[in-house]
């Protein structure tokens, strides 16, 4: 994962509701995967047991995440660990249609959470954090992001 996509994901997770940060993990998740298709296309066996690893990591926080006192998280219990022995396959045989299998169940999966964290108006899970403001300037396809310190007492009181 590049370095300007982790800190657009901290950024990110620094402004979400606990939806949001469902639906970023699925994206971090997807990150990894195409790192690993890259590294697979490469032939760089050890980047892609590492992106494969990361992949695996990320699906294991959404299985934490899980409250089972709802029926339906037995059943995505079951599919992430569908997903994670599939990709654990996909390291051991160095196949990407052990990959493939496995995003197309998270990207069905995905869509789902992305409906749900649209209709989500909870509070960020963060609080105390910058408030990041992000529009066009008078240049041609610039995006500025500005953080605006309103509160210079963020952290911790000794």
């Amino acid at each position: 994962m590049e370095k300007e996509q982790i800190l657009d994901f901290t950024r990110r997770i620094s402004q979400s509701n606990r939806s949001g940060l469902t639906v970023i993990n699925y994206e971090i998740i997807f990150a990894y995967l195409d790192d690993a298709k890259k590294a697979y296309q490469e032939e760089k066996w050890e980047a892609f047991k590492v992106a494969l690893r990361k992949a695996q990591n990320s699906i294991g926080e959404l299985m934490q995440t899980l409250d089972f006192s709802y029926d339906i998280s037995r059943n995505l219990y079951r599919i992430y660990v569908f997903c994670k022995d599939s990709l654990a396959a996909a390291m051991y045989k160095r196949s990407l249609t052990e990959i493939e299998n496995a995003e197309k169940m998270l990207r069905k999966l995905y869509q789902s959470f992305c409906k749900v964290a649209e209709t989500d108006t909870s509070a960020p899970m963060m609080k105390n954090t910058q408030q990041v403001y992000a529009g066009y300037t008078y240049g041609k396809g610039d995006l500025v992001e500005n953080c605006q310190e309103l509160d210079k007492s963020r952290g911790f009181f000794a």
